[in-house]
């Protein structure tokens, strides 16, 4: 019986863009009328989209369903990690969470996940033409090859041709791609159908003779090399690996500064803000200042709450915070970030660490109790100020009362979201996503004094990035490549 045809890519190590290489190809091969799917069997990212069964998976993931033009679905990335410590994560399975683990109790628990990651990833098959899989990390982590589910675990689990792929931009990528041939045994060696350069800057041509070293090395054939996406920025990204040194975008007037917390998550909420030609948004690293002319600080969210309120501490920016106040600054909290600005927070059963309670930084006259169960769930409604339609959607932990959620932010399904503290300096929300209303995200900027905006909206613009994405693809790949060795199953 033939199978649908599928290919996964995997890493010569993290962050080689594995992401964005599916997403193009997702959006290729569905603009030839196929039914492709993306699949992610494990993923690691405090970044996460809401899925309309009311669950979590990873945003690449849901990026690129979007890339697909479907909705995301939890079966998409069956197991998602959310780093809450060093040392340990939330597990999240099908969507939702099931525990919380170490690093060495989660290798014990990886073999009991594999079957539920085959499971979606054959529901997932019974209507699609193609399936698109992204490995996460490498295989040449062969050290963690045992009861693996996320690269060659999974790959001869489900019989997957596997694609190689290398970051030539942070150099050593013939030693990077021969050193994985070198540590993978024959079976998964003979699973390599080929490999891709990404992230090539400059004359390819002059790599030729890299290439030929590489295929007389590994025996592996090229399927092409990538010249780097420079508007890869303007898509929403799949970790936190993506802050590292990412410093100011824009050079407007208006000044939106944002901490880097050690647990940040869903950072794509500020992606709409990098697109505005009024705002210049600072992502201030650990050891920096918030800046003195800052007009808004945005507290984003964290899967630690309690542990990063502790970090916001170290680092000063409390202080900071209540200069910022004095001077006549806002300060805008989202989800995590938005409990923090009250008086007081409280994890008695230690949902996120530790149990305890701490003080919170008391720009809002409220308290927040963390408990058990998460509301995961899209919703949309008006942004009471202005009047201008939202959407976003819901993922987090804890019930947030008190005097100051009388004077709501916003509406949502007829009732009141968030609060305003009473002199309207600061101000929060757990929606996450409220920026993409163009509006919305307008109508905010003008109170802050911004003049200019955007030309084209925020949905547009990641169409148009995902359309350029699959144009830049399509000159330098061969699709009848890819399609052959998906087929050949």
């Amino acid at each position: 019986m033939a199978r649908t045809p599928a290919l996964m890519l995997q890493g010569t190590g993290s962050d080689v863009g594995k992401s964005l290489l599916v997403a193009g190809l997702c959006r290729l091969f569905a603009r030839q009328g196929l039914r492709v799917r993306p699949f992610k069997p494990q993923n690691m990212s405090n970044n996460a989209a809401v899925t309309a069964e009311g669950g979590e998976i990873g945003r690449a993931q849901a990026l690129q369903a979007r890339a697909c033009g479907v909705p995301p679905s939890v079966d998409m990335n069956p197991v998602l990690l959310k780093p809450e410590s060093e040392v340990g994560a939330q597990v999240v399975l099908c969507g939702r969470r099931i525990a919380t683990a170490k690093a060495r109790e989660y290798q014990r628990l990886k073999p009991q996940l594999l079957q539920a990651v085959l499971e979606s990833y054959r529901r997932l098959e019974t209507d699609a033409d193609l399936i698109l899989v992204e490995g996460a990390g490498s295989p040449a982590e062969v050290n963690l090859r045992a009861g693996d589910i996320a690269n060659m675990g999974f790959a001869e689990a489900a019989d997957l041709p596997v694609l190689l792929v290398a970051d030539i931009d942070r150099g050593g990528v013939i030693a990077s791609l021969v050193g994985t041939h070198a540590v993978l045994p024959e079976a998964e060696r003979a699973r390599v159908r080929g490999y891709l350069i990404n992230k090539f800057r400059g004359d390819v041509s002059l790599f030729d003779d890299g290439l030929a070293i590489i295929t007389k090395r590994t025996a592996w054939p090229s399927l092409g090399v990538v010249p780097y996406f420079d508007r890869a920025g303007r898509l929403p990204a799949e970790d936190a690996v993506a802050l590292e040194g990412a410093g100011g975008h824009g050079d407007g007037p208006l000044h939106v500064a944002v901490p880097r917390l050690s647990r940040i998550a869903n950072f794509d909420d500020l992606d709409p803000l990098k697109l505005e030609p009024s705002v210049r948004l600072t992502i201030v690293p650990s050891g920096e200042a918030l800046p003195g002319d800052a007009d808004l600080v945005i507290l984003p969210g964290s899967k630690s709450t309690l542990g990063d309120l502790a970090f916001l501490r170290q680092q000063g920016w409390d202080i900071d915070l209540a200069a910022h106040i004095r001077r006549g600054g806002r300060v805008l909290g989202l989800c995590g970030g938005y409990q923090m600005l009250g008086r007081r927070l409280h994890d008695p059963e230690g949902i996120e660490g530790p149990a305890g309670s701490a003080e919170g930084l008391g720009l809002l006259d409220l308290e927040t109790r963390m408990r058990p169960e998460k509301r995961l769930v899209e919703v949309e409604g008006r942004h009471l100020a202005s009047g201008e339609p939202i959407r976003g959607y819901e993922m987090h932990i804890g019930v947030t009362e008190g005097p100051d959620r009388a004077r709501p932010w916003l509406e949502v399904e007829g009732r009141g979201e968030g609060a305003v503290s009473r002199d309207g300096r600061a101000m929060g929300s757990y929606l996450h996503g409220l920026f993409a209303a163009d509006g919305f995200r307008r109508a905010f900027l003008a109170d802050l004094g911004a003049k200019d905006f955007a030309a084209v909206g925020f949905e547009a613009a990641v169409e148009d990035t995902l359309e350029a994405l699959a144009e830049h693809l399509l000159r330098h790949l061969s699709l009848n490549e890819f399609w052959k060795i998906a087929a050949s199953r």
